[in-house]
C-alpha cells in the first residue's frame, strides 16, 4: 500500500490544482496500464471524519479535525508489485507538481491472512470467499 501522507494543505481542504490532477490521473493510468495498481482515492480532511475507539469493549465517537496531520492519511493506493524495491522505483515517479513539490509517502506491504499462523482454516476460507465475491463485483 502505497499513504500520501496528509499536510496542512490537505488538512484545510485546499483542492488539488487543475494541474496536480491531470499529473496525478497519468501518473495513476501509468501504473493500471503496467498492471500494478488495483485502487487508489484521495481521502476528504480529517474534519469530515471520525475516529471509533474503544475501550473496555464499548466504542466511543471522535468528531475531527484530528491534531496530528503528519499522522494521517490523505489517500492511498494498492499496488500489486514483485517487491519492495520495485514500489519505491515506482512511487519516485510521484507526480513534482504536489503542492511545493513535498510529499511524503509511506510504503507498506498488505498482509494476507494466510500469513497469520493464529488463522483457522475457517478464517482463510471465509477470506478467501470474500476475496473471491469482491473480485466478481
Amino acid at each position: 500500500m502505497v499513504i500520501r501522507r496528509a499536510d496542512e494543505e490537505t488538512e484545510a481542504g485546499v483542492l488539488p490544482s487543475e494541474e496536480l490532477l491531470d499529473a496525478m490521473s497519468k501518473y495513476n493510468e501509468e501504473l493500471v496500464r503496467a498492471g500494478v495498481m488495483l485502487d487508489g482515492v484521495g481521502l476528504q480532511p480529517s474534519s469530515k471524519g471520525v475516529k471509533v475507539r474503544f475501550s473496555g469493549g464499548r466504542p466511543a465517537v471522535i468528531d475531527g479535525p484530528f491534531t496530528e496531520a503528519k499522522e494521517l492519511i490523505a489517500g492511498y493506493s494498492v499496488i500489486e508489485a514483485g517487491s519492495l524495491a520495485e514500489v519505491v522505483e515506482l512511487v519516485k515517479r510521484w507526480p513534482k507538481v504536489d503542492g511545493h513539490g513535498n510529499a511524503q509517502i509511506e510504503i507498506r506491504r498488505v498482509t494476507e491472512i494466510e500469513e497469520f499462523e493464529t488463522a483457522s482454516p475457517e478464517a482463510v476460507e471465509t477470506e478467501q470467499r470474500i476475496r473471491a465475491a469482491r473480485d466478481k463485483a
